[in-house]
């Protein structure tokens, strides 16, 4: 018998009406409760088995420790994956990106309520996590990003659907820049639908325990939403970044291509702690990355999330094979020098060939690993 601790950690609440509450928790503390290819299987499978078990009426979803929810995918056990055999880094890759992309999916087209507690840090993958829920929970200590930028990957785990539903040029800003948000500007961006104040956590545990359930979904929303208004304030969100620079942020996308956007951005003379971050952050970052995730928001501007997911899965496996993904992370995570030697000089120097090629797709959409996301009926 493994000594080996779960990834994932996995309990349940009763509710005073004979029901329970699932309750997953991503035990990583250490790694900020990094994805691994194991949490992923087993959050998956667990989901499942709610999914079939009439006694339990929600499910929420958490990260452990108070710093937070899931700070991204397991992008150091990719690098190590990659070191080895091509075939066996191939298959692994593979195997990661569509565990991790069909999850997202389950859990945004998941039956049963889900919550997800997205307190503290969301980032890259533990944004795909919070996207998918049904209700999406953020405190006064949550900072949320798609920081792929600086890693040589490119906003995934359904980003390329979900930043298109933003006011138009905001998530081509959020992809470009990597810029982190808080609380209030995840409201404002239809990031998160609550803002539960971290000491009320309890009190909203307790309120979602004494509610009343049934065997109807819409009625045990209802019973979730009025657990929900008991507690949320948003009151206690901190001073919006993003929102009061939104016409701002429109006019430096609005550009032709990622070049121009890169450039309008760079060349902003407005001073601000956030912006100057933000464009530091493009400045240091992978031009490539740029260049791909202008084109996936291009691309996915009226696709449905399926096919969103269908071709991150091969631009994914791109992005580890023939890009600059293992060298982001060698300099990010394991060298630590944080002087990544990316393929291209900047933006303006990615050939239009290369980033075509990358878009194009690693299957035939009948060979796809994720051919079947979207045909549930």
């Amino acid at each position: 018998m493994s000594n080996t601790p779960s990834p994932l950690r996995v309990t349940h609440w009763p509710t005073q009406d004979g029901h329970r509450i699932g309750v997953a928790t991503l035990d990583a503390e250490r790694s900020l409760n990094a994805l691994t290819l194991d949490m992923i299987e087993a959050l998956d499978a667990q989901l499942t088995t709610w999914q079939h078990d009439d006694s339990v009426v929600a499910v929420w979803l958490e990260g452990a420790g108070d710093r937070a929810f899931c700070a991204g995918g397991d992008i150091v056990a990719l690098y190590r994956a990659l070191q080895g055999d091509a075939y066996a880094a191939r298959d692994y890759v593979v195997r990661y990106f569509s565990a991790e992309y069909a999850l997202d999916y389950c859990l945004h087209t998941y039956s049963k309520p889900l919550l997800a507690w997205g307190d503290g840090i969301v980032m890259g993958g533990g944004m795909g996590l919070l996207a998918g829920a049904r209700h999406r929970l953020v405190s006064e200590r949550s900072r949320l990003a798609m920081p792929e930028i600086s890693i040589g990957l490119y906003p995934d785990v359904g980003a390329s659907w979900f930043l298109n539903r933003m006011p138009p040029g905001i998530g081509a800003y959020l992809a470009l820049t990597g810029a982190q948000l808080n609380a209030r500007d995840a409201l404002d961006l239809g990031l998160a639908d609550q803002l539960v104040p971290a000491q009320r956590r309890e009190a909203l545990i307790d309120a979602l325990c004494r509610a009343d359930y049934g065997n109807d979904t819409t009625l045990n929303d209802r019973a979730i939403h009025s657990a929900l208004a008991a507690v949320a304030d948003r009151d206690q969100a901190p001073p919006a970044q993003l929102w009061p620079w939104r016409d701002h942020l429109q006019s430096l996308t609005s550009a032709a291509d990622a070049a121009q956007a890169c450039a309008a951005i760079l060349a902003d003379p407005e001073q601000d702690d956030w912006l100057d971050a933000n464009r530091r952050r493009l400045s240091d970052g992978c031009p490539l990355t740029a260049q791909l995730a202008w084109g996936m928001l291009e691309r996915h501007r009226r696709a449905s999330l399926a096919e969103a997911l269908r071709d991150e899965l091969s631009l994914s496996l791109r992005c580890c094979l023939e890009g600059d993904l293992a060298e982001g992370v060698r300099a990010l995570l394991i060298d630590k020098d944080k002087q990544p030697q990316w393929s291209h000089a900047d933006v303006s120097s990615v050939p239009a060939a290369k980033v075509a090629a990358m878009l194009h797709s690693a299957w035939q959409r009948d060979d796809h690993p994720l051919a079947s996301l979207g045909e549930e009926g």
